[in-house]
């Protein structure tokens, strides 16, 4: 028998040939038609210095844009240090449950927020990333998801005061 996944014509792969989705997206990281113009990705597989994580993570968090932020993370999670690995992976579900509450899944934005602040609890702000500060921030804003926010306007601080009412917007 066939397997349709290999049968499906036009499946973007890479060189090595494993499956990769070139369908552009939008700036909250949800796929759009072939051919529509969309939000240029985050190119992966980059190793970027701790430092330099937080500031394209930041920059990109500023931007509305949490999935591009995620990507970044994803990225120092996985070819960074690996006493530091828990801190970018929880910094990732972060920026996923933010991705998510701009998409309107509550539930799902909520969870990955809780448990993305349970994962940088035990760090002691390496990089100078405000952990009790953004810790707080996903709770709070947990807590009070009832329907879509805007990406922009709730991202934390990750080096200074994390609730977005103590920021400047606009």
């Amino acid at each position: 028998m066939d397997d349709v996944r290999s049968a499906r014509p036009g499946r973007d792969r890479d060189e090595e040939g494993r499956a990769r989705n070139a369908r552009p997206r939008d700036g909250l990281g949800r796929p759009l038609p072939y051919g529509t113009p969309g939000v240029e990705r985050q190119p992966e597989g980059v190793r970027r210095s701790g430092p330099e994580t937080v500031v394209e993570a930041q920059r990109l968090l500023d931007a509305g844009m949490p999935f591009h932020a995620h990507e970044v993370f994803e990225d120092a999670w996985k070819s960074g240090p690996a006493h530091e690995r828990e801190l970018w992976r929880g910094l990732a579900q972060l920026a996923v449950g933010l991705t998510h509450a701009a998409r309107g899944n509550t539930a799902g934005g909520a969870r990955l927020l809780l448990r993305g602040a349970d994962r940088i609890t035990p760090f002691q702000g390496p990089y100078g990333i405000d952990v009790p500060g953004v810790t707080r921030w996903a709770r709070q804003l947990a807590d009070r998801l009832t329907g879509p926010v805007d990406a922009a306007t709730e991202a934390p601080r990750l080096t200074g005061p994390a609730a977005p009412a103590a920021r400047s917007h606009g």
